[in-house]
């Protein structure tokens, strides 16, 4: 799949329909849903950097990453978001019994994910979720953390611990283990789908203001990603677009 480089970050050029395609059709397959934060926390940190363009796909996840894109390279190119990315594969997999794992958060928002979902699609194949500790990254790759899943072999594993700490756990279990399935981190739509918080209609987010609904709700712990990563991504972009 073809990349463009956006700060710097290569972000594939892609669409919902391909990644869905590309979760149900290959293997062993790691996928990146990337915000502005991440380009901007790529941007200042090698080692995240490195292993986020390590993932086979880098989804143009928020309004201003897909604009950056199109604006750079003249590629129409729209949002991937996790949000629908996680609902579009699980309806294209119901007629091939598409298996799903879910791995990150608390047991109370993924219990009410599960009830949500088998009440959305009452043919959905679940092989199971785990709800790890608070521990470091590479500590939740041990075998005592992993086992279940592993053991499972879904095909795909939807994981939610935030950026960067769930790209950081896929980058080391597809290291550490031999693993089938595919990973994709989606962060905040686990509670999305479960409803304990509010996501940000359709077009408010094709506006590029779904970042405001999400502060809304969690100001203290979104303030700087927000307000001031984002005021860097503007900053970057422009000195990007000005040299290109």
């Amino acid at each position: 799949m073809d990349t463009v480089l956006i700060l710097k970050t290569e972000i594939s050029q892609t669409s919902v329909s391909d990644v869905v395609e590309l979760l149900q059709n290959k293997k062993s397959k790691t996928v990146a849903i990337c915000n502005a934060n991440t380009l901007v926390r790529s941007y200042k940190n090698i080692e995240i950097q490195n292993k986020i363009n390590n993932f086979d796909i880098k989804a143009p996840d928020g309004f201003p990453v897909a604009m950056s894109s199109k604006i750079l390279y003249k590629n129409g190119q729209k949002r991937v978001d996790g949000f629908n990315v996680f609902h579009e594969t699980i309806k294209s997999g119901l007629e091939n019994n598409l298996t799903h794992y879910f791995f990150g958060n608390n047991e109370r928002v993924v219990s009410l994910m599960i009830e949500n979902l088998k009440e959305l699609y009452p043919d959905i194949s679940i092989s199971g979720f785990y709800c790890p500790p608070n521990l470091p990254y590479d500590e939740l790759c041990k075998e005592e953390y992993v086992m279940d899943l592993m053991q499972k072999h879904p095909d795909i594993v939807w994981v939610s611990l935030g950026f960067p700490k769930q790209e950081e756990f896929i980058s080391e279990i597809v290291k550490k283990y031999k693993i089938d399935s595919n990973f994709i981190g989606v962060g905040a739509v686990f509670e999305w789908i479960a409803g304990t918080k509010i996501k940000a209609p359709e077009w408010l987010a094709n506006l590029g203001m779904e970042w405001a609904l999400r502060l809304l709700q969690e100001p203290k712990r979104l303030f700087r990603r927000y307000l001031i990563d984002n005021f860097l991504f503007i900053l970057y972009f422009i000195k990007q677009y000005v040299s290109k």
